[in-house]
C-alpha cells in the first residue's frame, strides 16, 4: 500500500481556549450567542421537524473495483448537525425518522454533531443516532467543534448509540454477488478532524486492504487534495462547510468559504482520480440563516462498472 507523504502538525487537538486563537472568554461568549441564535430561530420557525426545510440531495458514484454485488448500494450521510444551533432535538429525532424511511445500506456520520456547548445535548445525540437504521451499519467521524468540546465524550456518545467510530480507520465490507462465487469487498475508511491535527491517513492506508472500492469519510473537504495522492480512493465524503450558507442564485458558487473548505466547499468536485462530495449538511454554525442553500441529507448511490458475465450452458 503506497505511503502518502505530507506535513504532520502537532498531534494533540486544541482545547476550547485555544479555538481559533480565542481564550476562554470568547468561548463564553460563542455559547451565549449559540443559546441566542437557538431561542430567536426557535419564536420565528417553530420546533417541528419538516421535510420542506431539507434538500435529500442524490448522488451517482460510479467506482472502480466496485464489485457487482455493491451495484445501487445506498449510503445516506448526515454532517454538521450542530444540535442547540440551528437544529434542536425534536428537530434532529425528525431527521432520524425520515431517513430510516429512506432505508439505506449504510448510514455515514462526518462530523460537528455539536457547536459551542455539548453539556445537556448528550442524551440527545445517543437517543438519535442510535434510532438510524441501516442494513450494514453507522460508521462516524469526528469534526473540529467535537474535538474542540471533548473527543472522548463525543466516542463514548457514538458507541452508547452503536455507531463505529472510524477515525484513522477502516471498515470492511464482503458481499458475493448472485451469479458470482467470488467475494467482494468495499472497505469504508475515515479520517479524524484535519482541523486539530489528528488526521493520520499513513495509519488508514496501512490498514486499507489492496483489493475492492474504497471509500473515504473526512469533515474537512479540503483534505481531499492529501487523500487524491495515495490512488487508492474513489470517493470522499465530507461536510464542515455547510456550503459556505450562501450560495450565488443560479450558480453553485458559495463566496463564504472557511478554513479547510476554500478548494471544495459545496458539491461534487473531481481532485485527479477521486470523487470529493462536500455536503451542505444539516445544522450551521453560530448564525442559522441559510441563503439558497438548505441543508442537506445526501443519499449516495454507488455504480460498478464491472460488467456482468453471463454463463450459457
Amino acid at each position: 500500500m503506497p505511503i502518502v507523504s505530507y506535513v504532520k502538525r502537532a498531534k494533540s487537538a486544541p482545547g476550547p481556549e485555544d479555538m481559533d486563537g480565542n481564550k476562554p472568554s470568547a468561548l463564553k461568549v460563542r455559547q451565549g450567542l449559540q443559546e441566542f441564535m437557538t431561542q430567536s430561530r426557535e419564536m420565528s420557525f417553530g420546533t417541528e421537524f419538516s421535510k420542506e426545510f431539507f434538500d435529500v440531495v442524490n448522488v451517482d458514484v460510479e467506482l472502480d473495483n466496485l464489485g457487482l454485488a455493491f451495484n445501487n448500494y445506498k449510503i445516506i450521510n448526515l454532517t454538521d448537525i450542530h444540535i442547540g444551533q440551528w437544529l434542536n432535538p425534536e428537530y434532529l429525532d425528525g431527521v432520524v425518522e425520515y431517513v430510516n424511511t429512506l432505508k439505506p445500506d449504510m448510514i455515514t456520520l462526518t462530523g460537528d454533531y455539536v457547536s459551542y456547548i455539548l453539556e445537556g445535548y448528550e442524551t440527545d445525540l445517543k437517543k438519535s443516532f442510535k434510532k438510524l437504521k441501516a442494513k450494514d451499519g453507522k460508521l462516524a467521524v469526528l469534526g473540529n467543534h467535537d474535538h474542540w468540546l471533548g473527543a472522548s465524550e463525543m466516542r463514548d456518545i457514538l458507541k452508547k448509540a452503536d455507531v463505529k467510530d472510524l477515525s484513522n480507520d477502516v471498515y470492511t465490507l464482503k458481499k458475493t454477488g448472485k451469479n458470482d462465487n467470488h467475494e467482494k469487498l468495499l472497505n469504508i475508511a475515515g479520517v479524524d478532524s484535519y482541523t486539530v491535527g489528528a488526521d493520520d491517513l499513513n495509519s488508514v492506508l496501512n490498514k486499507l486492504p489492496d483489493q475492492g472500492a474504497a471509500i473515504l469519510l473526512a469533515h474537512e473537504p479540503d483534505f481531499a487534495k492529501i487523500s487524491c495522492e495515495s490512488g487508492r480512493f474513489g470517493l470522499q465524503i465530507s461536510g464542515h462547510s455547510h456550503g459556505g450558507q450562501f450560495i450565488i442564485p443560479g450558480t453553485n458558487i458559495a463566496p463564504f468559504r472557511g478554513p479547510k473548505s476554500t478548494r471544495y466547499p459545496v458539491g461534487k468536485y473531481k481532485v485527479k482520480n477521486m470523487i470529493q462530495y462536500t455536503s451542505r449538511g444539516l445544522g450551521t454554525n453560530m448564525f442559522w440563516m441559510r441563503i439558497n442553500c438548505k441543508p442537506e441529507i445526501t443519499l449516495f448511490h454507488l455504480k460498478s462498472n464491472e460488467k456482468q458475465k453471463i454463463e450459457i450452458n
